[in-house]
């Protein structure tokens, strides 16, 4: 069901990311059962060798539901990045799930190979994240530091290109590394940093992502909160 806004309701995001989820690990709903029965088998049979099996048994239900989500999760976040590794816009597809207090803008500089930077903005200040083959992405990195310097000179910016490889970062581990950037801006900082580059966009004018098979708006689900 849809709430008011429009926007999905909880079942229907658990539902959505459950398909795209099954895409990439067919046997989600068996590894999904086996969390759920486990601990509530045990904790039932316990009970009734205690002579509570009701007890026990609530206990096992909450302790079953528990073990499926984190489970859920889990495996959820391992398919999204199994499904859309090696595809154009994967990292600016991975950037969505960043936790709150970050501005991601997709695709701000691009070539004809399709090696292409994404770049996020937070309290650690402005990543670049780049995409392609790495000599290339390299190049692109340079010349898109160097516009960020020009309007904000005064924000630390971090460097990231995925790939697998000595000075790459693997897609999986990207959003956990850029989380883990120390923190050197406040909140007003940052917002006055976005303001800035926004005026890098209405000049350069705002690049396409190459073309593949990403969703329009190159974010992957997100599990509900």
């Amino acid at each position: 069901m849809s709430r008011k806004d429009g926007k999905p309701g909880r079942i229907a995001q658990i539902l959505q990311v459950f398909k795209v989820t099954r895409q990439a690990d067919p046997k989600i709903a068996l590894w999904l059962a086996g969390a759920f029965l486990l601990p509530f088998v045990l904790l039932l049979a316990l009970g009734f060798a205690l002579g509570s099996p009701i007890m026990f048994g609530l206990l096992g239900f909450v302790s079953g539901l528990l073990l499926a989500t984190i489970v859920f999760g889990r495996r959820a976040e391992r398919a999204q990045y199994t499904l859309i590794a090696g595809q154009p816009g994967a990292a600016a597809a991975a950037l969505g799930m960043l936790r709150r207090g970050w501005t991601t803008t997709p695709a701000v500089a691009v070539d004809r190979y399709q090696s292409y930077i994404s770049r996020a903005t937070g309290r650690p200040g402005v990543v670049l994240i780049g995409e392609g083959q790495p000599n290339r992405v390299k190049h692109l990195m340079i010349q898109e530091k160097k516009r960020v310097t020009r309007v904000a000179p005064d924000a630390p910016i971090h460097e990231f290109i995925v790939g697998e490889g000595e000075g790459l970062t693997p897609l999986p581990k990207l959003v956990r590394a850029v989380q883990k950037l120390p923190r050197a801006l406040t909140q007003t900082q940052v917002r006055e940093v976005n303001q800035r580059l926004k005026s890098l966009e209405s000049t350069h004018g705002m690049l396409p992502i190459p073309k593949g098979p990403l969703p329009k708006g190159a974010r992957m689900p997100k599990m509900p909160r």
